[in-house]
């Protein structure tokens, strides 16, 4: 697996921690939206420090292929995050699966943007990591998501009541997969 990928609009890179300023702005510039899906996030979440801890660690578990982050840039501005994909809890021995998670910049929705990214993330985990299922959770009521995982070839598999706590509260959360047919 690379650690850079393109695709004709846009840079896919696992980063590591001196790209932190960037990726504390990226949050700090979505904090209202992302937190509406999230759990609660510990009191220094918001600074420099911590986010340089979070690309230390993630580097690490994509040299270790236990889970893999890529930031979103747009090739016309390669120096802006709009977004990032991730690949995690990788599995391998029976399952050879992965949980997909996606945040994209409020900007850039609507311009397809998160399904280029997510499609070529898609790729990537089934050709170069050759796992066989990918799985997504979305909180019912956001409907784009589902929208999204849905135009991607992710199939509804069923309800996992209160599954996550976001903000505070057990929420319930539609689960999603595709699955590698090159692997059957």
């Amino acid at each position: 697996m690379n650690f850079s990928y393109e695709t004709p609009r846009l840079i896919l890179r696992v980063l590591q921690d001196e790209y932190s300023p960037a990726v504390l702005k990226f949050y700090l510039d979505n904090r209202e939206v992302f937190e509406q899906y999230e759990a609660v996030r510990p009191d220094n979440f918001y600074t420099e420090q911590y986010q340089k801890t979070v690309l230390h660690v993630e580097y690490n578990m994509a040299c270790r292929l236990t889970a893999v982050r890529f930031y979103v840039f747009r090739k016309e501005d390669p120096a802006q995050i709009i977004g990032s994909i991730s690949f995690r809890n990788i599995i391998r021995a029976a399952q050879q699966s992965c949980e997909a998670g996606y945040k994209f910049d409020t900007r850039f929705w609507h311009q397809g943007y998160a399904s280029e990214a997510l499609r070529q993330g898609i790729a990537v985990v089934f050709s170069d990591l050759a796992l066989h299922r990918i799985e997504a959770n979305v909180v019912p009521s956001n409907l784009p998501s589902v929208r999204l995982l849905e135009r991607l070839g992710f199939s509804y598999e069923g309800l996992a009541r209160q599954s996550a706590r976001i903000r505070g509260k057990w929420e319930d959360h539609a689960r999603y997969a595709i699955i590698n047919e090159t692997t059957l």
